[in-house]
């Protein structure tokens, strides 16, 4: 038989092993909270700006009621959202509904033109390069915290105290992971 300060030298190094991991897999976990709470500030900005751009293209754009009324309610339900899965969702309308009413904006040349609509086109356009870069960094995160969660031996740490993947922001119209057609 084993001297019980072999025994408890072992039991000592298992559990400084399980205090580590779980100690990294709760580090990861708020990274990726963390990661999401920057996506979430820029989202709050282009909620922000999108009533303003609306408010502004109306005056222009009196036959196209139904296309505001869509970013308008995209918008609505993206702010409404609970958890991060609904504020995937919810924002991947806002980004179709905002792509149309950019397309629809091309057949307004007064509108155009209008300093404020500029203006606030150029900062919607500052804050969606903002979201773009917050993604990729979420979308790291994530990536990081699911490694850790599925890799042997962190995975038995995980599983015991339940931790759960990260989903991954990701495009699901496959038009927009096409390249562009350049004509000249």
């Amino acid at each position: 038989m084993l001297p019980l300060y072999i025994i408890i030298g072992i039991l000592v190094i298992v559990a400084v092993v399980v205090i580590g991991m779980y100690n990294s897999l709760v580090g990861l976990r708020n990274q990726v909270k963390n990661a999401w709470s920057q996506i979430d500030v820029q989202l709050k900005r282009r909620h922000d700006l999108i009533p303003n751009l609306i408010e502004t293209a109306k005056g222009y754009m009196k036959h196209e009621q139904e296309t505001l009324q869509n970013v308008v309610n995209a918008r609505s339900r993206a702010m409404g959202a609970g958890n991060v899965d609904e504020q995937i969702a919810a924002e991947k309308q806002v980004d179709n509904t905002m792509s149309k009413f950019m397309l629809v904006v091309e057949n307004y040349p007064d509108l155009k033109a209008n300093e404020n609509f500029l203006s606030l086109q150029e900062e919607l356009s500052s804050t969606e390069n903002k979201i773009a870069f917050s993604r990729q960094a979420y979308n790291d995160q994530a990536m990081f915290f699911n490694n850790k969660i599925q890799m042997f031996p962190s995975n038995i740490i995980a599983g015991m105290f339940n931790f759960k993947t990260s989903n991954y922001y990701e495009l699901e119209n496959e038009t927009e992971r096409q390249a562009p057609n350049v004509k000249f």
